[in-house]
Protein backbone atom coordinates (compact mmCIF):
# COMPACT_ATOMS: atom_id res chain seq x y z
CA UNK A 1 0.00 0.00 0.00
CA UNK A 2 1.31 3.28 -1.30
CA UNK A 3 2.01 5.78 2.05
CA UNK A 4 0.71 9.56 0.48
CA UNK A 5 1.69 10.89 3.94
CA UNK A 6 5.13 12.28 1.92
CA UNK A 7 3.43 13.85 -0.90
CA UNK A 8 1.12 15.64 2.08
CA UNK A 9 3.93 16.97 3.67
CA UNK A 10 5.09 18.39 0.18
CA UNK A 11 1.87 20.28 -0.62
CA UNK A 12 1.99 21.75 2.36
CA UNK A 13 5.77 22.90 1.33
CA UNK A 14 4.56 24.08 -1.91
CA UNK A 15 1.77 25.90 -0.05
CA UNK A 16 4.02 27.87 1.88
CA UNK A 17 5.39 28.98 -0.82
CA UNK A 18 2.94 29.86 -2.86
CA UNK A 19 0.97 31.72 -0.24
CA UNK A 20 4.36 33.57 0.58
CA UNK A 21 4.45 35.10 -2.70
CA UNK A 22 0.72 35.79 -3.27
CA UNK A 23 0.46 37.79 0.08
CA UNK A 24 4.06 39.82 -0.20
CA UNK A 25 3.88 41.03 -3.91
CA UNK A 26 0.82 43.00 -3.77
CA UNK A 27 2.26 45.04 -0.73
CA UNK A 28 4.01 46.80 -3.43
CA UNK A 29 0.94 48.72 -4.02
CA UNK A 30 0.12 49.66 -0.05
CA UNK A 31 -0.35 53.40 -1.25
CA UNK A 32 -3.81 52.48 -3.94
CA UNK A 33 -6.50 53.31 -1.21
CA UNK A 34 -10.31 52.09 -1.80
CA UNK A 35 -13.18 50.73 -0.07
CA UNK A 36 -13.65 46.90 0.21
CA UNK A 37 -16.58 45.40 2.08
CA UNK A 38 -16.97 42.05 3.65
CA UNK A 39 -20.03 40.02 4.50
CA UNK A 40 -19.82 36.86 6.44
CA UNK A 41 -17.83 36.46 9.23
CA UNK A 42 -16.38 33.08 9.15
CA UNK A 43 -13.05 31.47 8.26
CA UNK A 44 -13.36 32.94 5.07
CA UNK A 45 -14.77 36.09 5.33
CA UNK A 46 -13.16 37.13 8.46
CA UNK A 47 -9.81 35.61 7.19
CA UNK A 48 -10.18 38.06 4.07
CA UNK A 49 -10.77 41.07 5.87
CA UNK A 50 -7.44 40.97 8.10
CA UNK A 51 -5.59 39.90 5.20
CA UNK A 52 -7.14 43.45 3.00
CA UNK A 53 -5.82 45.39 5.97
CA UNK A 54 -2.62 43.97 6.66
CA UNK A 55 -1.52 43.94 2.78
CA UNK A 56 -2.90 47.31 2.16
CA UNK A 57 -3.52 49.26 5.92
CA UNK A 58 -5.03 52.01 3.59
CA UNK A 59 -7.65 50.09 2.35
CA UNK A 60 -11.16 50.81 3.91
CA UNK A 61 -12.65 46.92 4.83
CA UNK A 62 -15.43 46.46 6.88
CA UNK A 63 -16.67 43.26 7.76
CA UNK A 64 -20.63 42.97 7.99
CA UNK A 65 -21.71 39.98 10.56
CA UNK A 66 -24.91 38.97 11.76
CA UNK A 67 -23.39 37.65 15.47
CA UNK A 68 -20.80 39.23 17.62
CA UNK A 69 -19.44 35.82 17.97
CA UNK A 70 -18.78 33.07 15.37
CA UNK A 71 -19.41 28.89 16.59
CA UNK A 72 -17.29 27.20 14.53
CA UNK A 73 -18.40 24.00 12.68
CA UNK A 74 -14.89 22.07 11.95
CA UNK A 75 -14.42 20.07 15.39
CA UNK A 76 -18.59 20.65 16.37
CA UNK A 77 -18.87 16.55 15.45
CA UNK A 78 -16.84 16.42 19.05
CA UNK A 79 -19.79 18.72 20.59
CA UNK A 80 -22.50 16.39 19.97
CA UNK A 81 -20.47 12.83 20.87
CA UNK A 82 -19.70 14.93 24.67
CA UNK A 83 -15.76 15.38 23.72
CA UNK A 84 -15.56 19.27 23.68
CA UNK A 85 -17.62 22.13 24.89
CA UNK A 86 -19.59 24.26 22.90
CA UNK A 87 -16.99 27.35 24.23
CA UNK A 88 -14.21 25.77 22.34
CA UNK A 89 -15.71 26.78 19.04
CA UNK A 90 -16.44 30.08 19.40
CA UNK A 91 -14.60 33.08 18.40
CA UNK A 92 -14.92 37.11 18.91
CA UNK A 93 -13.92 39.38 16.51
CA UNK A 94 -11.76 41.69 18.75
CA UNK A 95 -8.20 40.89 16.92
CA UNK A 96 -9.86 41.95 13.73
CA UNK A 97 -11.09 45.07 15.29
CA UNK A 98 -7.67 45.86 16.44
CA UNK A 99 -5.90 45.23 12.79
CA UNK A 100 -8.27 48.13 11.87
CA UNK A 101 -10.84 46.54 10.13
CA UNK A 102 -14.49 48.38 10.99
CA UNK A 103 -17.29 46.01 12.37
CA UNK A 104 -20.97 46.25 11.44
CA UNK A 105 -23.07 43.42 13.73
CA UNK A 106 -25.95 43.38 11.73
CA UNK A 107 -27.00 41.32 8.90
CA UNK A 108 -26.88 42.62 5.33
CA UNK A 109 -30.20 43.23 3.54
CA UNK A 110 -29.38 43.53 0.02
CA UNK A 111 -26.76 44.17 -2.42
CA UNK A 112 -26.82 46.52 -5.92
CA UNK A 113 -23.94 45.03 -7.92
CA UNK A 114 -24.56 48.22 -10.66
CA UNK A 115 -24.42 50.85 -7.74
CA UNK A 116 -22.07 49.22 -5.68
CA UNK A 117 -23.45 49.51 -2.37
CA UNK A 118 -24.76 47.19 0.26
CA UNK A 119 -28.16 47.80 2.53
CA UNK A 120 -28.00 46.97 6.06
CA UNK A 121 -30.51 45.25 7.86
CA UNK A 122 -31.70 49.16 9.58
CA UNK A 123 -31.47 50.38 6.09
CA UNK A 124 -28.13 51.72 6.02
CA UNK A 125 -26.89 51.80 2.42
CA UNK A 126 -22.76 51.21 2.41
CA UNK A 127 -21.15 51.96 -0.87
CA UNK A 128 -18.03 49.98 -2.01
CA UNK A 129 -15.37 49.49 -4.92
CA UNK A 130 -15.32 46.08 -4.18
CA UNK A 131 -17.71 43.64 -2.30
CA UNK A 132 -16.47 40.27 -0.71
CA UNK A 133 -19.56 37.35 -0.28
CA UNK A 134 -18.57 34.71 2.20
CA UNK A 135 -21.85 33.74 3.44
CA UNK A 136 -20.97 30.12 4.10
CA UNK A 137 -24.36 27.56 3.53
CA UNK A 138 -28.15 28.34 3.91
CA UNK A 139 -30.20 25.10 4.15
CA UNK A 140 -33.22 24.12 1.32
CA UNK A 141 -35.63 23.87 3.38
CA UNK A 142 -37.78 23.11 0.23
CA UNK A 143 -35.75 19.99 -0.62
CA UNK A 144 -36.81 17.16 1.25
CA UNK A 145 -40.89 16.75 1.86
CA UNK A 146 -41.61 17.30 5.40
CA UNK A 147 -38.64 18.89 6.72
CA UNK A 148 -38.91 22.12 7.09
CA UNK A 149 -36.86 24.66 9.82
CA UNK A 150 -39.94 23.65 12.22
CA UNK A 151 -38.94 20.25 12.11
CA UNK A 152 -35.63 20.28 12.89
CA UNK A 153 -36.26 21.42 16.59
CA UNK A 154 -37.26 17.52 16.60
CA UNK A 155 -35.04 16.43 13.72
CA UNK A 156 -32.29 18.71 14.17
CA UNK A 157 -29.44 18.93 11.43
CA UNK A 158 -26.79 20.77 13.55
CA UNK A 159 -25.32 21.51 10.07
CA UNK A 160 -25.07 25.05 11.60
CA UNK A 161 -22.96 24.63 14.78
CA UNK A 162 -24.52 26.49 18.13
CA UNK A 163 -27.82 25.74 19.39
CA UNK A 164 -28.76 22.60 16.77
CA UNK A 165 -25.16 21.34 17.91
CA UNK A 166 -26.54 21.39 21.57
CA UNK A 167 -29.86 20.24 20.66
CA UNK A 168 -28.52 16.57 19.02
CA UNK A 169 -26.10 16.10 21.76
CA UNK A 170 -28.66 16.71 24.53
CA UNK A 171 -31.41 14.08 22.51
CA UNK A 172 -28.26 11.74 22.71
CA UNK A 173 -28.12 11.95 26.40
CA UNK A 174 -31.51 11.57 26.93
CA UNK A 175 -31.98 8.43 24.41
CA UNK A 176 -32.35 5.35 26.48
CA UNK A 177 -29.66 2.56 25.92
CA UNK A 178 -30.95 0.50 23.36
CA UNK A 179 -32.96 3.70 21.33
CA UNK A 180 -31.98 3.60 17.37
CA UNK A 181 -30.49 6.32 15.73
CA UNK A 182 -31.25 7.55 12.51
CA UNK A 183 -29.07 10.07 10.64
CA UNK A 184 -29.57 11.30 6.76
CA UNK A 185 -26.48 11.97 4.42
CA UNK A 186 -27.95 14.36 1.23
CA UNK A 187 -26.49 14.41 -2.44
CA UNK A 188 -23.53 16.52 -3.66
CA UNK A 189 -22.14 19.17 -3.18
CA UNK A 190 -22.84 20.48 0.27
CA UNK A 191 -20.74 21.97 2.90
CA UNK A 192 -17.67 19.59 4.41
CA UNK A 193 -17.73 16.11 2.21
CA UNK A 194 -16.26 14.43 4.76
CA UNK A 195 -18.60 15.57 8.06
CA UNK A 196 -21.21 13.29 7.63
CA UNK A 197 -19.18 10.74 8.50
CA UNK A 198 -17.09 12.03 10.98
CA UNK A 199 -20.34 12.42 12.67
CA UNK A 200 -21.63 9.09 11.88
CA UNK A 201 -18.07 7.82 13.74
CA UNK A 202 -18.19 10.22 16.92
CA UNK A 203 -21.91 9.36 17.26
CA UNK A 204 -21.29 6.15 17.35
CA UNK A 205 -18.27 5.84 19.89
CA UNK A 206 -20.74 8.04 21.87
CA UNK A 207 -23.11 4.71 21.54
CA UNK A 208 -20.33 2.53 22.42
CA UNK A 209 -18.46 4.09 25.72
CA UNK A 210 -22.09 5.28 26.56
CA UNK A 211 -25.12 3.35 25.46
CA UNK A 212 -23.79 0.02 23.95
CA UNK A 213 -26.75 -1.55 23.36
CA UNK A 214 -27.83 1.39 20.81
CA UNK A 215 -27.37 1.81 17.43
CA UNK A 216 -26.96 4.40 14.05
CA UNK A 217 -28.03 4.02 10.96
CA UNK A 218 -27.08 6.33 8.08
CA UNK A 219 -29.25 6.44 5.30
CA UNK A 220 -27.24 7.94 2.49
CA UNK A 221 -28.04 9.68 -0.73
CA UNK A 222 -24.43 8.54 -2.49
CA UNK A 223 -22.63 5.72 -2.95
CA UNK A 224 -19.19 7.13 -2.20
CA UNK A 225 -18.06 9.68 -0.44
CA UNK A 226 -15.01 11.24 0.64
CA UNK A 227 -12.27 9.01 2.64
CA UNK A 228 -14.57 6.12 1.85
CA UNK A 229 -12.22 3.72 2.90
CA UNK A 230 -10.68 5.16 5.63
CA UNK A 231 -13.71 5.52 7.09
CA UNK A 232 -15.22 2.07 6.27
CA UNK A 233 -12.19 0.15 7.86
CA UNK A 234 -11.92 2.94 11.13
CA UNK A 235 -15.79 1.75 10.93
CA UNK A 236 -14.92 -2.10 10.71
CA UNK A 237 -12.40 -2.12 12.97
CA UNK A 238 -14.54 0.29 16.05
CA UNK A 239 -17.88 -0.18 15.70
CA UNK A 240 -19.14 -3.40 14.10
CA UNK A 241 -22.26 -3.49 16.05
CA UNK A 242 -22.52 0.31 16.21
CA UNK A 243 -22.56 1.78 12.97
CA UNK A 244 -24.71 0.43 9.73
CA UNK A 245 -24.49 2.56 6.45
CA UNK A 246 -27.38 2.14 3.72
CA UNK A 247 -25.58 3.76 0.29
CA UNK A 248 -27.68 5.10 -2.45
CA UNK A 249 -27.84 1.39 -4.28
CA UNK A 250 -28.95 -0.02 -1.48
CA UNK A 251 -32.19 2.47 -0.71
CA UNK A 252 -30.52 4.99 1.62
CA UNK A 253 -31.91 7.87 -0.40
CA UNK A 254 -34.20 9.84 2.13
CA UNK A 255 -37.79 11.07 -0.04
CA UNK A 256 -39.53 11.96 3.27
CA UNK A 257 -39.30 13.13 6.71
CA UNK A 258 -41.85 13.00 9.42
CA UNK A 259 -41.08 14.81 12.29
CA UNK A 260 -43.82 14.34 14.39
CA UNK A 261 -43.40 10.31 13.84
CA UNK A 262 -39.48 10.87 14.22
CA UNK A 263 -38.96 8.71 10.63
CA UNK A 264 -37.69 8.68 7.55
CA UNK A 265 -38.76 7.59 4.21
CA UNK A 266 -36.77 5.72 1.33
CA UNK A 267 -38.10 4.37 -1.68
CA UNK A 268 -37.23 0.34 -0.06
CA UNK A 269 -39.20 1.54 3.56
CA UNK A 270 -39.21 3.76 6.48
CA UNK A 271 -36.53 4.07 9.65
CA UNK A 272 -38.16 5.16 12.88
CA UNK A 273 -35.11 6.78 15.52
CA UNK A 274 -35.60 7.72 18.62
CA UNK A 275 -33.12 10.60 17.42
CA UNK A 276 -33.21 11.27 14.26
CA UNK A 277 -30.29 13.31 12.60
CA UNK A 278 -31.13 15.16 8.99
CA UNK A 279 -28.28 16.59 7.20
CA UNK A 280 -30.41 18.64 4.83
CA UNK A 281 -29.49 19.87 0.76
CA UNK A 282 -27.58 23.10 0.75
CA UNK A 283 -27.34 26.44 -0.98
CA UNK A 284 -25.31 29.75 -0.76
CA UNK A 285 -26.18 31.76 2.22
CA UNK A 286 -29.35 34.57 1.51
CA UNK A 287 -27.37 37.34 0.63
CA UNK A 288 -25.93 35.58 -2.61
CA UNK A 289 -29.16 35.50 -4.04
CA UNK A 290 -29.82 38.67 -2.79
CA UNK A 291 -26.91 39.84 -5.22
CA UNK A 292 -27.18 38.23 -8.03
CA UNK A 293 -24.46 36.53 -7.62
CA UNK A 294 -25.72 32.66 -7.02
CA UNK A 295 -27.37 30.49 -10.40
CA UNK A 296 -30.59 28.38 -10.76
CA UNK A 297 -28.01 25.66 -8.62
CA UNK A 298 -28.09 27.73 -5.28
CA UNK A 299 -24.75 28.31 -5.72
CA UNK A 300 -21.92 30.70 -6.88
CA UNK A 301 -19.94 30.48 -10.23
CA UNK A 302 -16.82 32.27 -9.89
CA UNK A 303 -13.48 32.63 -11.85
CA UNK A 304 -10.29 30.97 -10.26
CA UNK A 305 -7.90 33.35 -9.90
CA UNK A 306 -9.44 36.68 -7.77
CA UNK A 307 -12.73 34.65 -7.21
CA UNK A 308 -14.65 37.32 -9.31
CA UNK A 309 -18.66 36.14 -9.87
CA UNK A 310 -19.28 35.08 -13.11
CA UNK A 311 -22.82 36.67 -12.62
CA UNK A 312 -21.92 40.52 -11.50
CA UNK A 313 -19.27 42.83 -11.50
CA UNK A 314 -17.03 43.79 -8.36
CA UNK A 315 -18.02 40.97 -6.28
CA UNK A 316 -15.78 37.93 -5.30
CA UNK A 317 -17.27 34.55 -3.69
CA UNK A 318 -15.44 32.39 -1.74
CA UNK A 319 -16.10 29.80 0.63
CA UNK A 320 -18.84 27.19 0.79
CA UNK A 321 -20.96 29.34 -1.08
CA UNK A 322 -18.93 28.98 -4.40
CA UNK A 323 -18.24 26.64 -6.87
CA UNK A 324 -14.86 25.97 -6.90
CA UNK A 325 -14.40 23.38 -9.37
CA UNK A 326 -12.54 20.24 -8.09
CA UNK A 327 -11.86 22.53 -4.33
CA UNK A 328 -14.33 20.88 -1.70
CA UNK A 329 -16.42 23.25 0.76
CA UNK A 330 -14.00 23.53 4.19
CA UNK A 331 -13.17 25.89 6.27
CA UNK A 332 -9.54 24.78 5.32
CA UNK A 333 -10.44 26.36 1.56
CA UNK A 334 -12.53 28.73 2.94
CA UNK A 335 -9.33 30.13 4.72
CA UNK A 336 -6.84 29.74 1.47
CA UNK A 337 -9.07 31.67 -1.25
CA UNK A 338 -9.02 34.21 1.69
CA UNK A 339 -6.18 34.94 1.48
CA UNK A 340 -5.96 34.49 -2.31
CA UNK A 341 -8.78 36.70 -2.88
CA UNK A 342 -7.66 39.74 -0.84
CA UNK A 343 -3.84 39.49 -2.20
CA UNK A 344 -6.29 39.52 -5.91
CA UNK A 345 -8.18 42.42 -4.77
CA UNK A 346 -5.50 44.74 -3.62
CA UNK A 347 -4.00 44.07 -6.81
CA UNK A 348 -7.04 44.81 -8.82
CA UNK A 349 -7.33 48.33 -6.65
CA UNK A 350 -3.66 48.86 -8.05
CA UNK A 351 -4.61 48.27 -11.56
CA UNK A 352 -2.44 45.17 -11.82
CA UNK A 353 -3.35 41.76 -12.82
CA UNK A 354 -3.55 38.85 -9.51
CA UNK A 355 -1.06 36.52 -9.86
CA UNK A 356 -2.67 32.75 -10.63
CA UNK A 357 -2.96 31.06 -7.56
CA UNK A 358 -1.90 27.53 -5.96
CA UNK A 359 -4.17 26.90 -3.52
CA UNK A 360 -4.06 24.02 -0.75
CA UNK A 361 -7.21 22.00 1.23
CA UNK A 362 -6.70 19.67 3.83
CA UNK A 363 -9.65 17.75 6.01
CA UNK A 364 -9.01 16.40 9.24
CA UNK A 365 -11.53 13.58 10.13
CA UNK A 366 -11.57 12.41 13.65
CA UNK A 367 -13.15 8.91 14.08
CA UNK A 368 -12.47 8.45 17.72
CA UNK A 369 -10.34 10.33 19.75
CA UNK A 370 -7.51 9.38 18.83
CA UNK A 371 -7.79 8.44 16.01
CA UNK A 372 -7.19 10.70 12.94
CA UNK A 373 -7.54 10.14 8.98
CA UNK A 374 -6.92 12.74 6.69
CA UNK A 375 -7.05 14.04 2.73
CA UNK A 376 -5.58 16.73 0.97
CA UNK A 377 -5.41 18.28 -2.38
CA UNK A 378 -3.62 21.17 -4.30
CA UNK A 379 -5.62 23.14 -6.75
CA UNK A 380 -4.58 25.49 -9.60
CA UNK A 381 -6.57 27.51 -12.46
CA UNK A 382 -7.50 25.44 -15.44
CA UNK A 383 -9.84 26.49 -18.21
CA UNK A 384 -12.16 28.23 -15.72
CA UNK A 385 -12.06 26.39 -12.56
CA UNK A 386 -10.14 24.92 -10.14
CA UNK A 387 -8.20 21.59 -10.99
CA UNK A 388 -6.05 19.12 -8.89
CA UNK A 389 -3.10 19.36 -9.16
CA UNK A 390 -1.72 16.11 -10.20
CA UNK A 391 0.40 13.81 -7.86
CA UNK A 392 0.06 16.65 -5.17
CA UNK A 393 -2.22 15.44 -2.96
CA UNK A 394 -2.92 12.35 -0.75
CA UNK A 395 -5.08 10.49 1.85
CA UNK A 396 -3.66 8.62 5.59
CA UNK A 397 -2.57 5.56 4.59
CA UNK A 398 -5.39 2.89 4.67
CA UNK A 399 -3.02 0.62 6.86
CA UNK A 400 -1.15 2.59 9.73
CA UNK A 401 -0.66 1.56 13.10
CA UNK A 402 -2.09 3.26 16.36
CA UNK A 403 0.33 5.66 16.88
CA UNK A 404 -0.14 7.22 13.32
CA UNK A 405 -4.00 7.44 13.97
CA UNK A 406 -3.33 9.46 17.29
CA UNK A 407 -0.95 11.55 15.47
CA UNK A 408 -3.29 12.31 13.05
CA UNK A 409 -5.79 13.56 15.87
CA UNK A 410 -3.41 15.84 16.93
CA UNK A 411 -2.32 17.10 13.93
CA UNK A 412 -6.76 17.81 13.50
CA UNK A 413 -6.59 19.97 17.06
CA UNK A 414 -3.64 21.53 16.01
CA UNK A 415 -4.94 22.85 13.06
CA UNK A 416 -8.04 23.64 14.96
CA UNK A 417 -6.23 25.74 17.52
CA UNK A 418 -3.76 27.41 14.60
CA UNK A 419 -6.75 28.85 11.83
CA UNK A 420 -8.86 30.16 15.28
CA UNK A 421 -5.77 31.98 15.86
CA UNK A 422 -4.43 32.98 12.85
CA UNK A 423 -8.34 34.47 11.76
CA UNK A 424 -9.67 35.59 14.85
CA UNK A 425 -6.98 35.90 17.43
Amino acid sequence: MTDRRTSRRDALKWLGGAAGSALAAPALAQGAAGTVIVIGGGFGGAGCARALKKLNPALSVTLIEANAVFTACPFSNGVIAGLRDLKEQQFGYEGIARDGVKMIFQAAAGVDPQARNVTLADGTRLAYDRLVLSPGIDLRWDALPGYTEAASERMPHAWKAGAQTLLLRRQLESMEDGGLVVMSAPANPFRCPPGPYERASLIAYYLKTKKPKSKLIVLDAKDAFSKQRLFQNAWKELYPAHLEWVSLSAGGKVTAADAAGLTLTTDFGSHKGAVVNVIPPQKAGAIAALAGAADRTGWCPVEPVAFTSTLQPGIHVIGDAAVMGAMPKSAFSANAQAKVCAAAIVRLLAGTAPAEPRLINTCYSVVAPDYGITVAGVYKPNNGVLVDVEGAGGVSPLEAPASTRAQEAAYAEGWFKTIGAETFG
